[in-house]
């Protein structure tokens, strides 16, 4: 009987790269649960797998949060909650949330890439009824979202006073109804978490569906606000009405309509047009807004 061990395949080895490279990911950029015990009237489905097809996810029951931090000697003290879209059926995880997380990381602001309970989840049996709506659990995550970084700010380095959210299409619905539902913090929560405020010091709304709905009130969170052109009638020409309305409201609001663009462009290393460079226009926004002490 031979003592000789077998010697590891290349696919093995490769397999193991992998493998280690995902841990190290892993601890690189934890996943912060929004509830420890599950969301308030999700904890019974807490423990299903998401469903994950390509760079979507969906059959979201644990809301949380997955964190990029800068390198401290960078840190602005400025963080932000990023909301991917989807429809509200899925989130399109990658260039509306880790890829836009990673690029303010690397630009000195906290990230964290929200995921929210989806009010069409595609993962849900066809026919049968939705457990969750947008605008009451997808609007509750993000208010225990803001919450959440505010809780931790010391530990992450965040400045409690800069820390806002950026939604798209569909998250940034619930990004604007977390701006525009305010709640402050609980003084009696038996919950320290729910003693803080959920108010956003500031809003990013990127190519955000049913524009329609967004009517800021005086004293809302100043806004940045950018589409394309080539989107659709309701986004396009609707997130320009948007911007009439925090005028009116007396909202400070910056608007940026990209010609040469349509919906979904979300963040692309590969996109080289104007439009790509949206991310260095809000990051002179939240200067301009000083929510960034340094960059």
């Amino acid at each position: 009987m031979s003592s000789l061990k077998p010697k590891p395949t290349l696919g093995l080895f490769l397999l193991l790269i992998t493998l280690a490279r995902a841990g190290f990911a892993a601890n690189e950029h934890p996943v912060v649960p929004l509830w420890a015990n599950g969301a308030p009237g999700s904890e019974a489905r807490k423990g299903e797998p998401e469903k994950i097809v390509g760079n979507n996810v969906s059959n979201i029951h644990h809301p949380s949060l997955t964190v990029y931090l800068p390198v401290k000697s960078q840190a602005t003290g400025a963080a932000v909650i990023v909301a991917p879209g989807g429809g509200h059926a899925r989130l399109s995880i990658q260039n509306e949330g880790y890829d836009v997380a990673r690029w303010l990381a690397d630009h000195g602001i906290a990230a964290f890439v929200l995921k929210y309970r989806l009010g069409k989840d595609d993962a849900n049996p066809s026919g049968t009824p939705q457990p969750y709506a947008y605008d009451v659990h997808g609007l509750a995550d993000t208010q225990r979202a803001v919450r959440v970084v505010r809780a931790r700010a010391g530990e992450w380095g965040v400045n409690p006073a800069a820390v806002g959210v950026i939604g798209f299409s569909a998250g940034g619905e619930v990004a604007s109804l977390a701006a525009m539902r305010p709640e402050l913090g609980k003084p009696d929560a038996a919950d320290a978490i729910d003693r803080l405020s959920a108010r956003p010091d500031f809003q990013g709304l990127i190519y955000p569906g049913k524009s329609a709905l967004i009517v800021p009130e005086k004293g809302a969170p100043p806004a940045f606000l950018a589409a394309g052109y080539g989107d659709r009638t309701d986004i396009s020409e609707g997130l320009a009405e948007v911007y009439l309305r925090f005028k009116r409201a007396g909202v400070p609001a910056e608007l940026h309509l990209y010609a040469g663009a349509g919906h979904g462009f979300g963040m692309r290393e590969v996109n080289k047009s104007p439009v790509g460079g949206w991310t260095e226009r809000f990051c002179e926004w939240l200067v301009d807004r000083k929510f960034i002490r340094t960059r």
